[in-house]
């Protein structure tokens, strides 16, 4: 890995290209993109009132947790859990893991107020299932949302593996990253470079935000692969406008990536927010094969198919393609945003309409997003600035959704299936109540658990009477007749064996 000292240093490059903007970070109750101005890294403007927190005795550190709310129950959608990162009002911030009734089922607070997690997901590495986000900070860059941070990587266990690091001196931006098969990790670095912008009337000693792709060994940290778009991708092309009044000083940001992602060839496809434009790049070369969208496009697109604004360039099992496309931002707003599949034709230069699956309430999200092809032909969609996300069918159909508070987001929403072992004992909360002990039983990211057992006795070592309950969501609570002195809570599994138990705690009355 990098040094860490090298990658967080306070005197580097772009301290002394951004000066003091770098200093407006998300804290407090400033959100990542809420409201409606479509300049990604606004801070929230009024938010609504925040929902309760949630309760769970257990786990008291847990209250402010946002509470997720199934709007669609589920209808014979694809297994597994929801993937979230929840930002924004003052609720607690984090990677957060709901079920398909919205309860938790693993949540980690970031370590200080100034910090968000970015982009939850399930990967591999070394070929075994992992946990994957981005930890950091959103900079003050004239409303664009430019990251400074680092990928953390955990294990089954929640055991952290590695944090990734950008090459160099800056740090890595939240958009996304992609583990390959190889080993590697590809990811965006949002680099401040002087550069003449008088083509765009900015000034001779101007400050361009260049979006460079980097591909990182995990295990080593060691570069391998490096693009920089202002080798291949004109200012010209940018329909973002300069930064103006008090943010004059600041970086221009005319491409803004925001995806990468493999094609089936093993080449790379990009997404880049600014110039509406997507683009095949050569996994060596680093040659542009294609554009489509913007205003250089390669190919013809047809009516139905024009997107901008847009996030998260896949390729799809059938060999079509999909973006969400937000259809609003800076300067422009269309009626709605949606999950668009389209056709490429690279002998003809033609790019032809297929789908689009649009959230039940039209919602317009001029901020984040995302769209993701599930295993079984559906698809997932996440709303980004809207606090929602959404399973479709394979004809587009809603069959399961479900959303944030409304002071809350989620830059994107993800659904995958994931096996959790938690390295921790379960945890246990008490209270007296009518003469008899209520037991709170939680185990933060153990999946496996699926009922409770409660012993009680008159000393740790002689718990006989017992009391077994159903797993009912984060948190289940067991009742124990009468007010004995030590309880002790066991977790579990379909067959009945114990997975793990809680030390023996004393009641208190």
């Amino acid at each position: 890995m990098t040094d860490r000292s090298a990658s967080q240093s306070g005197v580097s490059r772009r301290t002394v290209l951004l000066g003091s903007a770098t200093a407006a970070v998300v804290a407090g109750g400033a959100g990542f993109l809420l409201g409606r101005s479509g300049r990604e890294g606004e801070p929230a403007g009024t938010a609504a009132p925040a929902a309760p927190p949630a309760k769970y005795r257990s786990r008291p550190d847990l209250d402010g947790l946002p509470d997720v709310t199934i709007t669609t129950p589920v209808d014979r959608a694809a297994p597994g859990y929801v993937f979230l990162t929840p930002f924004a009002g003052n609720s607690l911030r984090g990677p957060l893991i709901v079920d398909q009734n919205g309860s938790p089922v693993w949540f980690k607070k970031v370590p200080d107020p100034a910090t968000v997690a970015i982009d939850f997901k399930v990967q591999r590495y070394r070929k075994d299932p992992v946990l994957t986000w981005w930890e950091g900070t959103i900079g003050g860059t004239g409303g664009q949302g430019v990251g400074q941070g680092e990928f953390v990587v955990v294990d089954q266990t929640y055991r952290e593996i590695t944090r990734i690091r950008a090459a160099g001196t800056e740090q890595a931006d939240q958009h996304d990253l992609v583990l390959t098969p190889a080993g590697t990790a590809l990811f965006w670095v949002y680099d401040p470079v002087p550069y003449d912008l008088t083509a765009k009337g900015g000034p001779a000693d101007g400050v361009l935000h260049d979006g460079v792709l980097q591909e990182i060994d995990v295990a080593t940290g060691r570069k391998v692969f490096e693009w920089r778009a202002r080798d291949h991708v004109g200012l010209d092309e940018s329909y973002a406008p300069l930064p103006q009044g008090e943010s004059a000083h600041l970086p221009y940001d005319y491409l803004h990536p925001n995806s990468v992602s493999l094609d089936h060839d093993g080449h790379l496809l990009l997404s880049a927010r600014h110039t509406w434009g997507l683009y095949k790049v050569h996994r060596r070369t680093g040659e542009v094969l294609w554009r489509i969208g913007g205003k250089k496009s390669d190919f013809r697109v047809d009516e139905r198919s024009t997107f901008s604004w847009q996030h998260d360039l896949q390729r799809r099992r059938d060999g079509s393609y999909s973006i969400f496309d937000n259809g609003a931002g800076i300067t422009t707003e269309r009626e709605y945003s949606r999950g668009l599949i389209f056709r490429v034709d690279e002998t003809a230069r033609t790019v032809t309409f297929e789908a689009e699956h649009v959230h039940p309430q039209r919602l317009s999200a001029p901020t984040q997003g995302n769209f993701r092809e599930l295993p079984d032909g559906g698809t997932f969609i996440g709303w980004g600035q809207q606090p929602h996300f959404t399973e479709h069918r394979p004809d587009g159909s809603v069959r399961f959704a479900g959303r944030l508070p409304e002071d809350n987001q989620s830059y994107r929403a993800y659904k995958g299936e994931w096996l959790g072992v938690a390295h921790d004992q379960p945890a246990l909360g008490l209270r007296v109540e009518a003469g008899n002990v209520i037991a709170a039983a939680s185990w933060n990211g153990h999946t496996m658990v699926r009922r409770w057992r409660a012993r009680s006795g008159t000393q740790p070592g002689a718990l006989s009477n017992t009391v077994v309950a159903d797993r009912s969501g984060f948190e289940t609570t067991l009742t124990i007749a009468g007010t004995p002195e030590y309880v002790v809570v066991e977790a579990l599994d379909e067959a009945g064996q114990v997975l793990g138990s809680s030390s023996a705690v004393p009641i208190r009355t």
